[in-house]
């Protein structure tokens, strides 16, 4: 198996350089950053570490993970958008940091599509409501209940601005709800706080909490996605629930600086797309909860300025903004 990846990725890699820094960048042995705009433990840096092995061994390149968290991931992208077009820094950015952070965000210090060259979707993944074991809520109903005629309910998200703060002022606000939004600095301290009941709901992206849904430490209301899951049958869709609005899947994208050269843009993408479409890959990544949704660099590119107006929609709608 190993033999074989290393002969699909040489293959990939195998034809002539058309620069020195391109050729400088991918020799053997060298050291790729690659930037991960948020804490370790969540989403993106659980799909950062799992591409990273694998590719690295495959092109006998080491990626170095930098988590920079911290401002709705623009500390991170704004390194990544800043830093040399010569190959050797990449950002796993998403939906938030290359689409929603345009219209959430006062003052951003780059462009969501201006400032990068897109290299490959690789994965989606739905979100999931989660409350604590618990909670009096025993449904999304019986949850909008308790934000109404005097109560008032305390949302978590894994940052301002993220997609688990848009999704949970939606809720707020299509339900007429009182409700007060408490950020944290990353997915896992918002899990935790809510396992501990220091908050009412959380709307986190589901590899974040499926652990603790199966250890039964956190109680789902609702997932994303057109089907139950066989593994959680007894969590009802988004529309079963009553919530067909909150059905927004998180999408994660390799991106690199603009102004990388075409050809290595190329080369990446290929590689990327064809470590996330392995088998073995894609067995891996399901199991944290990911949804494999590859696209090379041209359809990617295509798919995200599409879903940069998809944001702009849910932002005028909440009306959050944020300090760029």
């Amino acid at each position: 198996m190993f033999t074989a990846r290393r002969a699909l990725f040489a293959a990939v890699f195998s034809a002539p350089l058309a620069a020195p820094a391109i050729a400088r960048a991918q020799r053997a042995g060298s050291t790729i950053r690659l930037i991960v705009p948020a804490p370790p433990g969540g989403s993106t840096d659980i799909l950062a570490r799992a591409l990273a092995e694998d590719v690295g061994r495959a092109l006998d390149l080491r990626f170095v993970i930098d988590n920079r968290g911290g401002a709705g991931g623009i500390i991170g992208t704004r390194a990544a958008a800043e830093a040399p077009a010569d190959g050797t820094t990449l950002i796993l950015g998403h939906n938030q940091t290359h689409a929603s952070n345009q219209w959430l965000a006062r003052n951003l210090p780059y462009h969501v599509i201006n400032s990068f060259a897109p290299i490959a979707r690789l994965a989606s993944v739905h979100h999931a409501t989660v409350v604590p074991a618990g909670h009096a809520a025993r449904d999304m109903a019986g949850l909008a209940a308790m934000g109404k005629n005097g109560g008032r309910l305390a949302y978590a998200s894994s940052q301002a601005g993220s997609a688990s703060h848009v999704l949970g002022e939606t809720f707020s606000r299509r339900e007429g709800l009182n409700s007060t939004h408490v950020p944290y600095r990353g997915a896992a301290p918002a899990a935790q706080d809510t396992v501990a009941g220091l908050v009412d709901f959380y709307v986190s992206t589901w590899p974040s909490v499926m652990a603790l849904v199966r250890d039964g430490r956190l109680r789902a209301l609702s997932i994303g996605g057109p089907a139950r899951m066989a593994d959680f049958p007894d969590v009802p869709t988004t529309a079963e629930a009553g919530v067909p609005y909150m059905a927004v899947d998180a999408w994660f994208g390799m991106f690199a600086p603009h102004g990388t050269p075409e050809e290595m843009v190329k080369r990446y993408s290929d590689a990327f797309v064809a470590a996330m479409q392995s088998q073995e890959n894609i067995r891996r990544v399901q199991g944290f909860g990911f949804n494999p949704a590859t696209l090379g660099a041209t359809e990617f590119a295509a798919f995200q300025r599409q879903d940069v107006e998809r944001w702009h929609e849910m932002a005028t709608l909440t009306g959050i903004t944020l300090e760029g």
